[in-house]
């Protein structure tokens, strides 16, 4: 049966599926229906959520994550408009993050808005501080949490 199992793991036809430990997850987002999206991604684990920089900093502070998902614009104002309040966005906890090593030391660190820009003066920050970071935009999500987080 080992041989069988082996022949047919190497031709991608074998249906094991390894469960995986719950891990912690922190959400940083003002949208509520993502916040749905993310609760049904992250079934089984611990997702914990903040709609603002202040919520934001008050749970990385305390508890320590595997993953955080960090949005850019988290009022309706900041959507369409040409400057950034950066003390009420996403990119105010990058900076946060970046200058408190002792923190969130361990986390991957994802990126989701759809704004571009925003996205990367926060992964500029995150990395000139020697953090894992990446910029994911919101459309691509589903299949990189299926790459690193797969059920």
């Amino acid at each position: 049966m080992g041989i069988l199992r082996g022949v047919l793991s190497k031709l991608g036809l074998n249906n094991y599926q390894a469960e995986r430990n719950p891990i912690r997850v922190f959400l940083l987002d003002d949208d509520t229906r993502r916040h749905a999206w993310f609760g049904k991604r992250f079934d089984g684990d611990q997702l914990d959520i903040a709609e603002d920089v202040a919520g934001a900093r008050e749970f990385l502070s305390v508890k320590n994550y595997d993953a955080i998902f960090l949005d850019h614009d988290l009022l309706p104002e900041h959507y369409h408009s040409e400057t950034t309040d950066d003390d009420n966005t996403g990119y105010a906890i990058a900076l946060w993050l970046a200058s408190r090593p002792e923190l969130q030391r361990a986390s991957t660190i994802l990126v989701h808005t759809r704004n571009a820009d925003g996205a990367m003066r926060m992964i500029e920050e995150l990395r000139r501080a020697g953090r894992q970071a990446e910029y994911v935009p919101f459309p691509l999500l589903t299949q990189k949490i299926k790459n690193y987080w797969h059920r």
